[in-house]
């Protein structure tokens, strides 16, 4: 590991001084340790963040998953969070808010008002969907999301194999806000996801990007694609 991080922080990294990404924010990580899918432990958790920090980003958001596979309690991730900015030591400034899946778990939450809202204004839920399926309550729960006061914020929408370009241009219109994962634009999810990544952005649909980094392996490919 030391290895790998050596080239990625190595002096004649261009992409490190380019300042592309200076005073950015990166939106959706997984890099809150051992809570879902993402990253495992501690050490890794710092790592990516030094590296984050080294291209220029200020500001990142932890957003780990929760779905009925995933049922993180909001109180257990706000301790592990809190674990995590008491071990960081860097000048990123981290935010905790969680990615939901629309399935049963996420109607009971709704319900009870008990969500990790994100935005500078806490007032956006960041979704996801199946990416075969869409929810039978999806039109009902987006309509639910504003009655309380938030706005939808939808994680990876190019990544939706049933979406259609009528469907994406009707939820803009719905007010749905969408965010881009950096690494579909290098095929890491398919050229189907990457061509809707292009299509999305043509249309200048997107208006947040993350990384959804799940492990520090992935920061190669994120390195290429911004270089």
């Amino acid at each position: 590991m030391a290895n790998f991080l050596s080239k990625i922080f190595s002096k004649d990294n261009r992409l490190k001084k380019s300042g592309l990404l200076d005073k950015k924010s990166d939106v959706h990580s997984h890099i809150l340790y051992g809570v879902d899918d993402g990253v495992q432990d501690l050490e890794e958790s710092l790592q990516i963040l030094e590296y984050l920090e080294c291209l220029g980003f200020t500001q990142v958001w932890c957003t780990p998953h929760i779905m009925e596979d995933i049922p993180n309690e909001t109180k257990f991730l706000q301790e592990r969070f809190q674990q995590l900015k008491n071990a960081y030591q860097g000048n990123i400034k981290l935010h905790l808010a969680a990615e939901y899946m629309i399935d049963n778990v996420f109607d009971k939450r709704l319900s009870e008002k008990d969500l990790l809202p994100h935005g500078e204004m806490k007032d956006k839920i960041l979704l996801e969907t199946s990416y075969f399926n869409s929810p039978l309550n999806l039109e009902e729960t987006l309509k639910q999301i504003y009655t309380i006061g938030y706005y939808p914020l939808l994680a990876h929408p190019e990544r939706y194999a049933y979406m259609t370009d009528k469907d994406y241009i009707k939820l803009k219109a719905d007010g749905i806000r969408f965010q881009l994962n950096m690494l579909s634009l290098k095929g890491m999810y398919g050229k189907m996801a990457q061509k809707k990544a292009e299509w999305l952005l043509s249309k200048n649909f997107y208006d947040e990007v993350g990384s959804d980094i799940h492990s520090i392996r992935q920061i190669k490919a994120l390195e290429e694609l911004l270089k």
